[in-house]
């Protein structure tokens, strides 16, 4: 445990899964082949620091094959939530009930990732039809895209009638200050939209950063203290220069778990934020038990 944390309920918002490739194929448009990330191993990692919930991410080497994610939903239980990728269009409504069973509680949008299987010009257009589809008020739909294309899409987020989360601090590369970003901050002060405090090496210039870009972690917090989760981005994604093709294995980033989570923590500015950032507001974002 670190520090003056909460002792229990902390959550990882922002974790993936990869299995063995023999057994949980990778989409042939990937950039890379992943290695094996496993539950337990995040687990071993995670759970001596406090940290005993975990909302799994869809990565973008799987497209919409959902089952490694399942499977570790399975496993984890009432612990577990998931954030799965499905095909708008295809997804039935029973599809979704058994993912809501097993625990998935979003769906993501990748317009970031070059096989996310979105145009970034498209977000007005997929984020609304992938709303429509969402089973019931309890799930959201996750978004990671470039910060121009958040701003560019800001209308339809502002209206949106779903809960929307927005990864990775909404990977801006600019100043709050700055049109676009102040833009972010008013879209992260709407009552329905939710901000993953997550990966700050996906907007540093050092790309093993652990501690949270100072500026925005300050204006994020000012403006959606009840809205804010973290995530750790465990494995870690490899570096885009270290991403050689579809039949090469790329590293993950070599980040240390409770230094990421240490950092954050130390950059709060108020004692009472970790535990409501960590504990708190994932509880209500993902329904987990008050216990």
């Amino acid at each position: 445990m670190l520090g003056d944390l909460p002792t229990a309920g902390i959550c990882d918002c922002h974790v993936h899964v990869a299995g063995p490739i023999e057994r949980y194929p990778q989409i042939a448009s990937r950039s890379y082949i992943a290695e094996l990330a496993t539950l337990e191993t995040l687990r071993e990692i995670a759970e001596p620091l406090g940290v005993s919930r975990f909302a799994i991410v869809q990565p973008s080497f799987y497209g919409t094959d959902n089952s490694c994610l399942l499977e570790a939903l399975d496993t984890l239980g009432g612990r577990g939530r998931g954030v799965a990728a499905v095909d708008a269009d295809a997804a039935s409504a029973g599809l979704l009930r058994e993912y809501a069973r097993r625990g998935v509680r979003g769906l993501r949008l990748n317009l970031y990732s070059a096989v996310g299987g979105y145009s970034p010009q498209h977000l007005d257009k997929v984020l609304e039809k992938t709303a429509r589809i969402l089973p019931d008020a309890s799930w959201h739909v996750e978004i990671i895209a470039p910060l121009n294309r958040l701003t560019a899409a800001a209308a339809t987020i502002a209206r949106a009638e779903a809960k929307i989360v927005i990864d990775h601090y909404g990977l801006p590369g600019r100043s709050p200050e700055s049109s676009e970003g102040r833009s972010l901050l008013d879209l992260a002060a709407l009552p329905h939209v939710w901000i993953k405090l997550s990966a700050p090496y996906r907007i540093a210039d050092d790309p093993a950063a652990t501690k949270p870009p100072a500026d925005w972690l300050r204006a994020l917090v000012r403006a959606a203290p009840e809205r804010c989760i973290w995530g750790s981005d465990w494995p870690h994604t490899p570096e885009r220069k270290d991403r050689r093709g579809a039949n090469e294995k790329a590293p993950y980033r070599k980040i240390d778990y409770a230094r990421a989570l240490k950092d954050f923590c130390g950059a709060l500015a108020e004692p009472n934020l970790a535990a409501r950032i960590l504990s708190v507001n994932p509880r209500r974002l993902f329904g987990f038990s008050a216990d």
